[in-house]
């Protein structure tokens, strides 16, 4: 096997020394801000010092600030806002334009009223200017219906859409971002934030584009009428313009922290939830209702913050509207009874009035709401600009990906060197070899590197330095989409989701066919969990897999990676959470597992690959020996004390073990 794999070490330090030599890049690569961390997602339980930044908690809740040059005025919201009706303007343009239609025989009433009152005093005939009337009131309020159900559901498609590119969005982030934002919080965006764009969207763009025109029809109706009694209600109307503006910044900055609020009070509750027997054990239920509850206070405060300044605003526009009624009605009685004017225009006047209060109350309410939505428009913007993950190749290729040499290994890594943060190495110069249809075991004291090796080679990360190769191809130019097409793994947080066990054991490959799935059942040891739950496959596990024990959770993980027939399966930790029986049983497994594809093992307990093909020691981020259990054993000090610590000798272990090794002596 030495000999083996020296000639395999030649050979991958040869294609490591090409792959560097294609990527120039490689050396400013080292400072990529897009390798911050994954931070647990395939941790090593003591890999506290694995190089990690000590606070992320400075954008924990996702409440970046605005920049200081953001544009925060009501047309640049406007136009913001209207962007997000892309792929919609048809609709708009035919919901304003019925929405204004209904206003214009709005504005016509009055004028058939005055037409009415005035043939009323002239002892004319009225009643087909009053069925005029109802008929302009009947079409209005169909029109008007029509239009706003268009705006409805253009208010449903634009949140449709925003929810769908936010969940394509989060699921592909670049590992480092879930360690910086909360979970619970992006969720929010997803949900909470895109309802209340929803509102804007459906009603205060196309409200403030109508109630204005339509404000402005009546103005210019009501100069025609009386330009005196216009001057009047101009100057009321300003006085209330003036108390809006004064108050829209304050109300936007106080959305924004409530939407921020809200999102971190479903962070929090998502850290709660997600580590209740924790809470439990502990007794912190108070402590945790406390936290979340100090969370709903500070939304609850910007809540009564938000509402304090919508009641100043709103009695400020009914005022001013009652104000220029009464100015209306006084003095246009007088004006009247001076013979100043006409009964029939001073009621004209007043029906224009009143209608005013329509549009300028939907213009004012709009001009809120778009300020309100901004606050959410930012959170769900910042969450579209996160960067994600590239699937593709990483470094430009000049020639096309040659196929895969049959006599190359499956997986080989060439002076690796890595680290979450600059300056702050956690693998430094990894190199090991995994041939087809082996066993190899990655074994070290915690915190060593060794799920760090994981993380690499599944392309949660790109190294520093160094090659990282499949089938002696550089995964920088296969890319990731294509370097996981070869590989499965099963990390010790073994995942579970919440559906059916069918559904989970196929997630991999949900179109796989019976006999497949009962293949590796048996492969798992799974058959007994399948044959004592009472659906069988179809039964739902709850969630996080709540209904099955820790070792059924890692089998049934297990049994998915099995099923996607991967060229190199990667196990870490795989009897973490068995018992001796089941391991005994595991180690057979990877015994059968290992003659169908590549096997790279992460383990802690040494009897659980002490009979690999080829073991390799991890040191402080470093490959410092490798070879078998006898030979590590005999010149390895760190292996031995690894292997004493847990009692190992040579030739030691389960009577399965034992029993496996004579039949393939």
């Amino acid at each position: 096997m030495s000999g083996g794999t020296e000639a395999d070490a030649g050979r991958v330090a040869d294609a490591g020394r090409r792959a560097d030599a294609g990527r120039a890049a490689d050396a400013g690569r080292v400072a990529d801000a897009g390798r911050v961390a994954d931070t647990g997602r395939v941790a090593d339980t003591g890999r506290a010092a694995d190089a990690r930044p000590a606070d992320r908690t400075a954008v924990a809740d996702g409440g970046q600030e605005a920049p200081p040059d953001e544009d925060r005025s009501t047309r640049a919201a406007v136009a913001t806002l209207y962007r997000l009706t892309a792929g919609h303007r048809t609709a708009v343009v035919v919901a304003t334009a019925l929405t204004l239609a209904g206003s214009a025989l709005g504005l016509a009433q009055p004028l058939v009223a005055r037409q009415a009152v005035d043939a009323s005093g002239g002892g004319q005939v009225v009643w087909p200017l009053l069925a005029l009337l109802g008929a302009l009131f009947l079409v209005e309020a169909a029109i008007g219906s029509t239009g706003r159900f268009l705006l409805e559901r253009i208010g449903e498609g634009v949140v449709r859409g925003l929810r769908t590119s936010l969940v394509g969005r989060l699921l592909r982030l670049e590992m480092r971002e879930y360690d910086r934002h909360r979970n619970g919080d992006l969720i929010a965006r997803v949900t909470t934030d895109t309802t209340l764009l929803r509102e804007v969207v459906s009603q205060a763009l196309v409200d403030l584009v109508t109630g204005s025109l339509v404000a402005v029809g009546a103005l210019v109706l009501m100069a025609w009428l009386d330009p005196l009694l216009l001057l009047l209600v101009a100057l009321t109307v300003a006085v209330a313009t003036a108390v809006v503006a004064s108050l829209l910044q304050g109300i936007r900055r106080a959305s924004e922290r409530m939407q921020d609020s809200v999102g971190a009070v479903a962070a929090d509750l998502e850290r709660a939830l997600g580590a209740l027997p924790m809470v439990r054990v502990h007794r912190a239920e108070e402590r945790e209702a406390a936290r979340i509850g100090a969370r709903v206070e500070e939304a609850y405060d910007a809540g009564v913050r938000t509402a304090k300044l919508a009641s100043v605003m709103s009695p400020a526009v009914e005022l001013a509207v009652q104000g220029s009624f009464l100015v209306v009605l006084v003095v246009g009685g007088l004006r009247v009874g001076g013979h100043a004017g006409s009964l029939g225009d001073l009621v004209a006047f007043l029906l224009y009035a009143s209608y005013l209060v329509l549009p300028l109350s939907s213009v004012f309410h709009a001009v809120s709401l778009i300020q309100r939505g901004m606050g959410a428009h930012r959170r769900v913007d910042q969450a579209l600009r996160l960067p994600v993950e590239r699937t593709g190749p990483s470094v430009a290729r000049s020639r096309p990906v040659p196929s895969a040499p049959a006599d190359r290994p499956a997986l080989a890594l060439h002076d690796v060197r890595f680290g979450y943060d600059p300056g702050r190495p956690v693998l430094s110069g990894v190199s090991l070899t995994v041939p087809h249809r082996r066993h190899v075991a990655l074994v070290g004291p915690s915190g060593a590197g060794k799920s760090t090796v994981f993380a690499l080679v599944a392309g949660f990360h790109e190294p520093d330095s160094g090659a990282v190769l499949f089938d002696g191809l550089p995964a920088a130019e296969l890319g990731r989409d294509a370097c996981r097409r070869r590989i499965a793994m099963v990390d010790q947080n073994t995942h579970v989701v919440h559906g059916t066990l069918h559904e989970n054991v196929t997630y991999a490959v949900p179109d796989a066919p019976e006999a497949e799935i009962r293949r590796v059942l048996a492969l798992a040891r799974l058959e007994e969990l399948v044959d004592r739950l009472p659906d069988g496959l179809d039964t739902v596990v709850g969630e996080r897999g709540s209904t099955l024990s820790g070792g059924e959770r890692q089998r049934v993980a297990l049994a998915r990676a099995l099923l996607a027939r991967p060229a190199l399966l990667l196990l870490d930790e795989p009897t973490s959470h068995l018992d001796a029986i089941n391991e005994a049983a595991l180690t057979t497994v990877m015994k059968d597992v290992a003659q169908e594809c590549a096997l790279l093992v992460i383990a802690h307990r040494l009897s659980t690959v002490q009979h690999a093909d080829h073991i390799v020691v991890l040191d402080r981020g470093r490959s410092t020996s490798c070879g078998s259990h006898e030979d590590l054993l005999a010149r390895d000090p760190l292996y031995r004390d690894l292997a004493t610590s847990q009692m190992l000798r040579p030739g030691c272990g389960s009577s399965a073990d034992r029993g496996g090794r004579r039949a393939n002596g």
